[in-house]
């Protein structure tokens, strides 16, 4: 199950139909094109646009799929006493005392420079089930350690 809010799912279903009736049309008249050319044992484009090809099909299977099994997450059952997806989160870091603040996403969502993160990041996942003013260690893949004390959660 893909737990997406609907915004994300509207995004992935318009890019499912872009790539679907724009972009396939698209390759298929440069295949055709490359094929009219001649010996397409030597013919670069026919070989580019048969792995654009590949590639195009290849996301729009993967799309396709993770639609299917999408889940809406319905934001007035999240419950805002504790750390989940979708709430925002303002935090402390405990060794050089700046705030952050983050809100836990879908990873097809995730967008560092608005300050979302997906969930499977080793921050979220330290972040999980925290309730405010308590205190998240989290290790990082790097080895680093940081330190976090949770002062708000939000939608």
């Amino acid at each position: 199950m893909n737990y997406v809010t609907k915004e994300g799912l509207d995004k992935m279903k318009s890019e499912l139909e872009l790539l679907e009736t724009i972009e396939r049309p698209k390759i298929t008249q440069q295949i055709a094109e490359a094929r009219d050319k001649g010996d397409l044992s030597e013919n670069a484009e026919y070989d580019a646009a048969k792995e654009a090809q590949g590639m195009l099909e290849m996301r729009i299977s993967k799309l396709k799929d993770v639609i299917s099994t999408s889940k809406i997450i319905d934001v007035a059952q999240l419950d805002l006493s504790k750390v989940s997806i979708l709430t925002t989160v303002r935090l402390k870091n405990n060794a050089t005392k700046v705030e952050q603040k983050f809100t836990l996403v879908p990873d097809n969502e995730s967008d560092i420079k608005t300050g979302k993160i997906s969930i499977n990041t080793p921050i979220a996942k330290g972040l999980l089930g925290k309730v405010v003013g308590e205190t998240a260690d989290i290790v990082l893949p790097n080895g680093n350690k940081l330190s976090f004390e949770v002062l708000e959660i939000s939608l």
